[in-house]
């Protein structure tokens, strides 16, 4: 299931595994790629590892003021989908900033924010921005922010940001491979591979694109040829001859899955009918299961995954519920019965089925974390109907969860301090507001007086935004956890470096949803 270019940029307007090397120098998010063609060592440029300055040959480290520029040409750093005036960031937005300090602080960035920070970080991963003065050329920072992405989730805006910059390098290949496999595009990815003769596929890639071509005697010629040569394992081996002719090995044991399980490992581990779980696997082979080759409650909840994750729009998860009767009751059963029944009681208009089937499905969808979405598909038609008590209130929270918050807040009319400190958020007026409670306070405290951290404030000061940025919303995520000082911290930097609708969006979604780590 794909989604267009400018289905991407429409989802990103709505709004992990431990950091690794890369063997092709810069730092990455992701362990889990496939094998599928070797990379010299010479390739590209080796960075520097985490815990060591470059050092001369005479022994000396560099001292970190001293970059390097490319002056021919545009830097692959700087290729974004998302230009200035439409993602509301600067052009300059890393500064001063260097390659390795940005990367080390997108990588090790955690992936659980609250939907709206979660929306602007995969917009600052997406932007089109100068690339930083160190940059040379080499595209380090766009593998680090393509890998970012890949272990969000966010594999259409990955592979868009791959076309974006030509997924010439082997180290692009790789991903833009990968990224194929897990969204059903996999002849594409070996189509590609067959017309670049400059790519070496590695055995197994070279394996699985030969059957899926139907040479099948050529495949087997391969295997057993790298296996005369040590190319490949003797469990690499029985599981690539099982891909070829899964009948002649009926009843023998299935070879052990590898730690990590690569998006190859798993479209072979699939075609011999032995398809491995994706749950346990990172969220981006959710995306192998929402496509129709799989059952309908493993897409609905790859789907529910990738939704609350905010890579894919809500549209999707809203056609998977409504695709047929549940099959059952309880769990997915019963988020999929809920939502149903909300759906045909607004579609049909009827208000009193809305006010009974209202607090379920939000009950539901709380469950899941999908309340931020669910708000996007229906926080604006919600505000049409009239409703009272419990379903008002709700509604009210729906409206300004959604896009159209401040037309909801317009339209209400307070029953209580939290309402009226609600709707002055919503606004743009929360500072002679009266906060309800400790977290209120910490949250008017931004809108009043703007305090950043000290650390975001000198990255600011450094003219350093995006680094900025990034530590605003880590602050947030430690607010979250209970250091409220974080709270105010985050929204205050967020206010500070312009970008207000967020720092809005964000207070919103503070008070209503029931993040408390």
């Amino acid at each position: 299931m794909r989604t267009s270019a400018a289905g991407v940029l429409s989802l990103l307007m709505l709004g992990g595994p431990a950091a690794a090397q890369d063997t092709g120098g810069p730092l990455s998010a992701i362990d889990w790629l496939s094998q599928s063609v070797a990379t010299p060592a010479t390739a590209g440029t080796v960075a520097p590892s985490l815990d060591e300055p470059p050092v001369t040959e005479a022994g000396g480290a560099l001292p970190a003021t001293v970059t390097t520029s490319s002056l021919d040409g545009p830097s692959p750093d700087g290729v974004g989908l998302i230009a200035p005036a439409v993602s509301g960031l600067p052009k300059d937005l890393w500064g001063a900033g260097l390659t390795r300090e940005i990367a080390e602080r997108l990588v090790t960035h955690p992936d659980d924010d609250l939907p709206a920070l979660r929306q602007l970080f995969l917009t600052m991963l997406l932007a089109e921005v100068a690339a930083p003065v160190d940059a040379g050329g080499r595209g380090e920072l766009l593998q680090t922010r393509i890998d970012k992405l890949l272990a969000m989730g966010a594999l259409e805006q990955a592979a868009a940001l791959i076309e974006a910059a030509g997924d010439t390098t082997p180290d692009l290949f790789r991903r833009s491979f990968d990224v194929a496999l897990l969204t059903g595009a996999e002849d594409r990815a070996c189509e590609s591979m067959a017309n670049a003769p400059h790519l070496a596929p590695t055995v197994p890639a070279r394996i699985f694109c030969l059957a899926r071509s139907g040479d099948w005697d050529t495949a087997a010629l391969t295997i057993r040829t790298s296996r005369a040569l040590n190319q490949i394992s003797a469990d690499q081996e029985a599981l690539l001859s099982r891909f070829l002719d899964p009948d002649l090995f009926e009843g023998e044991p299935v070879p052990p899955a590898p730690s990590p399980v690569t998006p190859l490992d798993w479209m072979i581990y699939a075609a011999i009918g032995e398809p491995l779980p994706t749950e346990g696997l990172p969220i981006a082979f959710s995306y192998a299961e929402i496509g129709p080759r799989a059952g309908w409650k493993a897409r609905i909840e790859a789907a529910e995954r990738l939704t609350r994750a905010g890579t894919i729009p809500p549209n999707v998860i809203l056609g998977l519920y409504t695709e047929r009767d549940p099959a059952a009751s309880g769990g997915v059963w019963d988020r999929v019965a809920a939502f149903q029944a909300f759906d045909a009681a607004l579609t049909a208009g009827d208000a009193t089925r809305v006010a009974a089937a209202l607090p379920v499905v939000w009950e539901r969808m709380q469950e899941v974390e999908l309340e931020v979405p669910f708000a996007t598909l229906f926080g604006k038609a919600l505000q049409e109907v009239p409703l009272t008590g419990e379903a008002a209130a709700i509604a009210f929270r729906v409206g300004l969860l959604s896009p159209q918050a401040e037309m909801a807040a317009r339209r209400h009319s307070p029953v209580n301090a939290e309402d009226a400190f609600l709707m002055a958020l919503a606004v743009g007026d929360a500072k002679e507001a009266v906060p309800p409670d400790s977290l209120a306070r910490a949250i008017q405290a931004a809108f009043r007086e703007p305090t950043p951290s000290t650390e975001a404030q000198a990255l600011l000061d450094e003219n350093r935004k995006g680094e900025a940025i990034v530590v605003a919303i880590d602050n947030i995520a430690r607010g979250v956890q209970g250091d409220l000082r974080g709270v105010t911290e985050g929204l205050s930097l967020l206010r500070v470096a312009g970008l207000e609708a967020v720092a809005r969006r964000t207070a919103l979604e503070l008070m209503i949803l029931e993040r408390r780590g």
